[in-house]
């Protein structure tokens, strides 16, 4: 079977990197890869199901896709989350799709296009080897994401993961050492997880910092930036070490979710307000430049007017550098789906702005300060008016850029930039020098 394959793939950087494990399986076959969709014999639909919109917008996508069969377009595979956990009543209404996949099915890639070739559809959900094989990387060549483990330990009483994904499950070691090897040179490392901080705990003992130790001790990595630290687990060995460690991205993102105790008791979080304020407090006192991102969702089950308005003053108080805000979706199968008191979406879309506003106010003073000053800039490629870029407290696609003119740039090099103006997400400035000369 040689054919060419198209992807869409939607969702986290987790599911990215599935994605790039199908992708290596096409490699792996001798097949083509093409980022045109009217050339694809085959497309692969990657999709989420964390949320309603998301599911949505993976089903979408299938519809989209199968507009194509008008030109080239043979085969649509479905695979991901969605048919994970839901393949039960899609494989029957979704007839668009050809082949359905789980999240630890790319082994079956193949055998199942060739039974639909054969046969017709086929739903091969579940009956894959769970083999982290090759991947064929689909980020920029100096950005890449590394997915440590899988599935959750925690019970949040709004999230699906874990009946997606299941328990949480660590990588070994050795083979994590060895994908980043494989990975080539690469700017910056992204570490990706449910819960990066847990790394290790399945297995007896937390080993995150061990892991961090071994991957900065490879030469082909430059710098690691680390995603989703859930706050109980934010160490002081995990800060000294970062302290310590020029490669590690003096960035943290620790989704706390709200702030006020009786919203997070229902939650099931078993962090506080003020065990947030002081680790906040904390984290900063053993590395005070470090930059902290979190998320929070509003308008949980019977959140009042007064928790909603508490929490805009944690974020006051908090000075977090970069947030992302949500709407709670109500998810079956869930805990959280039977409370009381559900709040109205119209009223949950308000506090959503209110909670940015709240957060742009604070960015934009943040931001403010660095006008003047240079700052070191990883360049990302050419932007409308220049070239675009991140600084150590922007993460790609999450937070703001750097936007800066100069008289040529590269994508991967870093500069210097001089900043000249900023708003409440980005900065912008020219470039005064480069720092790596050696970046290809």
């Amino acid at each position: 079977m040689k054919k060419t394959f198209g992807m869409i793939s939607l969702g986290c950087d987790k599911n990215r990197v599935d994605g790039e494990r199908l992708l290596g399986e096409i490699v792996r076959h001798g097949c083509t890869i093409t980022n045109d969709l009217e050339k694809a014999e085959v497309l692969i639909v990657n999709t989420c199901a964390f949320l309603n919109a998301a599911r949505e917008e993976s089903i979408e996508a299938v519809l989209e896709g199968n507009r194509y069969r008008t030109g080239k377009l043979e085969k649509i595979v479905v695979t991901g989350c969605l048919p994970e956990k839901f393949i039960g009543e899609l494989y029957p209404a979704l007839t668009e799709g050809d082949v359905f996949l789980g999240v630890k099915d790319a082994s079956e890639l193949f055998p199942a296009l060739e039974r639909s070739y054969r046969e017709g559809r086929v739903n091969a959900v579940g009956t894959g080897k769970d083999e982290r094989g090759e991947r064929y990387v689909s980020s920029m060549p100096h950005l890449k994401y590394l997915k440590i483990a899988d599935g959750c330990f925690n019970r949040c009483t709004y999230c699906l993961i874990p009946k997606i994904r299941g328990k949480y499950v660590s990588y070994p070691q050795e083979e994590l050492i060895a994908e980043a090897r494989s990975l080539g040179e690469t700017e910056e490392l992204v570490l990706v997880a449910q819960d990066t901080t847990r790394y290790g705990e399945d297995r007896g003992a937390n080993a995150f910092v061990p892991l961090l130790k071994s991957l900065a001790a490879l030469d082909n990595i430059k710098s690691m930036r680390l995603l989703y630290c859930y706050p109980e687990v934010v160490s002081d060995e995990l800060l000294e070490y970062i302290a310590s460690e020029p490669k590690i991205v003096r960035y943290l993102d620790i989704p706390l979710q709200h702030s006020e105790d009786r919203i997070l008791r229902r939650m099931g979080r078993r962090g506080t307000r003020q065990e947030y304020l002081s680790l906040i407090a904390h984290i900063r006192s053993v590395l005070p430049d470090v930059a902290i991102r979190s998320t929070f969702i509003s308008g949980f089950p019977s959140e009042t007017e007064e928790e909603h308005r508490a929490l805009i003053s944690f974020l006051e108080e908090a000075r977090l550098d970069n947030c992302g805000f949500f709407a709670y979706s109500r998810e079956p199968e869930t805990p959280a789906y039977g409370f009381e008191n559900q709040i109205h979406p119209q009223t949950k879309r308000r506090r959503v702005r209110e909670l940015y506003r709240a957060q742009e106010a604070i960015s934009a003073r943040k931001l403010l300060t660095y006008v003047g000053k240079t700052v070191e800039v990883l360049c990302d490629g050419i932007s409308s008016d220049g070239f675009v870029g991140r600084t150590y407290f922007q993460a790609y696609e999450i937070d703001g850029a750097v936007y800066f003119t100069a008289s040529h740039a590269r994508e991967g090099a870093r500069y210097r930039v001089l900043i000249e103006r900023a708003d409440a997400y980005d900065l912008y400035g020219v470039a005064v020098e480069e720092t790596n000369e050696s970046a290809e």
